[in-house]
């Protein structure tokens, strides 16, 4: 079934949950959890930061599901802004997407993973960029081939990981390989811990949000996912409970079996935990998981991605060829080239890392506008959507109460790096009446 995008309804419930799971699954619970909770200090706390940025995803992604239905095409926040506040913010928010965010994404979780692959193979600094470059290429080619395949990959890759995560839980707990002193004490802080206003809070709450970010990114593909009024939300839903789980119980596995007082940095603490759970050879055991884990979340934000600037393209706003679909295979193999060509060409420069931090405040900032965007369109089109935000208004105030929070720890932490990344998205306002100019 083809939609005015001129892209195939092709994804189904387990598809789109998959690559729900596999976006936020990345490399972030085998970093996060070790900072949070030396931070926190408390288990009591962790579980409650953790289970807060849940409720934040979740009231987040019911109003992101409503939105989809009500327009369920390719292109995810941008379609959603677009029709809420008009093209010129819809059109910041992809000009910030398409030449900064989703490449520089891309581009640090391909070098993080080949540092890991350095780790097992000792790769040196070229060989992690030509095993990064070759990665993110060899994705975006099964993503040009077709929506299916790439789909398939994500869907096996996050049983994969789901398992195998499971499998650590069951494998530490079930052999007693720790020690259930190390959640003592329970409620209060553990001495040495920072000041828990604002430090500790600050600490969590940005990991944890970290570590959940990437659930609005299915929307992107709501041109391509049958029956999108019913699938996005339950898909949306189903997936940030699982992620949940997941995490909740994977850091409960690994302070199981290190000691929060015995890791010396968040990127050594999976080579403690794999030598616990498999002995000598644990963290190279560990590095592999965590190889394929990255491998399936960037074939799934190479699939989701280039459709903000497939749905710019369309709309006249980018480049026209951009919008092409692919006569044989279907897929919008331009746009997904042109990212996995920035993304490679940040990878050779090296600067993606700095890049992703002056814009995290200013993507927070436009999600934030997104859900407000429930309440704007609600109120224009008194029409019953197809799918309604259970809870309103409750929900979507929740999440900005929540994300209000987060701004305010982002923008006072390091303020001129949030001014300069919201000054840098406010240059896109030239270049937006430049092609509304050339486009009428």
């Amino acid at each position: 079934m083809s939609t005015h995008d001129g892209l195939r309804r092709q994804l189904g419930l387990g598809a789109a949950t998959a690559m729900v799971i596999s976006g936020m699954i990345a490399v972030g619970i085998f970093l996060v959890p070790a900072g949070m909770a030396k931070s926190l200090g408390s288990p009591l706390l962790l579980l409650a930061v953790w289970l807060t940025m849940a409720g934040m995803a979740l009231s987040g992604a019911l109003c992101y599901g409503e939105l989809a239905a009500r327009y369920p095409h390719a292109g995810g926040g941008y379609v959603y802004l677009r029709e809420a506040y008009g093209p010129q913010i819809a059109f910041l928010y992809g000009w910030k997407s398409m030449l900064v965010l989703d490449p520089g994404i891309v581009a640090a979780l391909a070098m993080g993973m080949a540092s890991y692959v350095d780790y097992m193979a000792t790769l040196g600094a070229t060989g992690m960029k030509v095993v990064a470059i070759g990665t993110v290429l060899g994705l975006a080619g099964v993503n040009m081939y077709g929506v299916r395949l790439g789909a398939w990959l994500v869907q096996w890759l996050t049983v994969f990981k789901i398992g195998v995560l499971g499998c650590i839980v069951l494998w530490g707990f079930g052999r007693g390989l720790g020690d259930w002193a190390n959640f003592l004490p329970l409620a209060s802080q553990r001495a040495g811990s920072a000041p828990l206003f604002p430090d500790a809070l600050a600490t969590g709450m940005v990991g944890a949000f970290f570590a959940f970010a990437g659930w609005w990114d299915l929307s992107k593909l709501a041109g391509e996912v049958r029956e999108p009024e019913r699938t996005l939300p339950r898909a949306l839903t189903l997936a940030v409970v699982v992620v949940t789980l997941t995490y909740v119980l994977t850091s409960a596995a690994f302070m199981y079996l290190v000691p929060v007082q015995a890791v010396l940095s968040d990127e050594t603490f999976v080579a403690q935990a794999g030598e616990v759970l498999f002995g000598r050879r644990g963290g190279l055991i560990l590095a592999t998981i965590v190889v394929i884990s990255v491998v399936g979340s960037l074939t799934g934000l190479l699939m989701a991605m280039p459709r903000v600037y497939y749905a710019m393209a369309r709309d006249g706003v980018f480049l026209r060829f951009a919008g092409a679909i692919h006569p044989r295979f279907g897929t919008p193999a331009r746009a997904i080239a042109i990212q996995a060509g920035i993304a490679s060409l940040y990878i050779l420069l090296g600067t993606f890392d700095t890049l992703i931090a002056y814009f995290i405040f200013v993507t927070v900032l436009f999600i934030a506008l997104t859900v407000v965007g429930v309440f704007v369109v609600r109120r224009r089109d008194t029409a019953p959507p197809p799918y309604r935000t259970p809870g309103f208004p409750f929900t979507p105030l929740v999440f900005l109460a929540l994300v209000t929070i987060l701004l305010i720890l982002l923008g006072g932490s390091n303020p001129l790096q949030a001014a300069l990344g919201v000054g840098v998205v406010l240059l896109g306002v030239p270049v937006y009446h430049l092609t509304a100019r050339r486009r009428h």
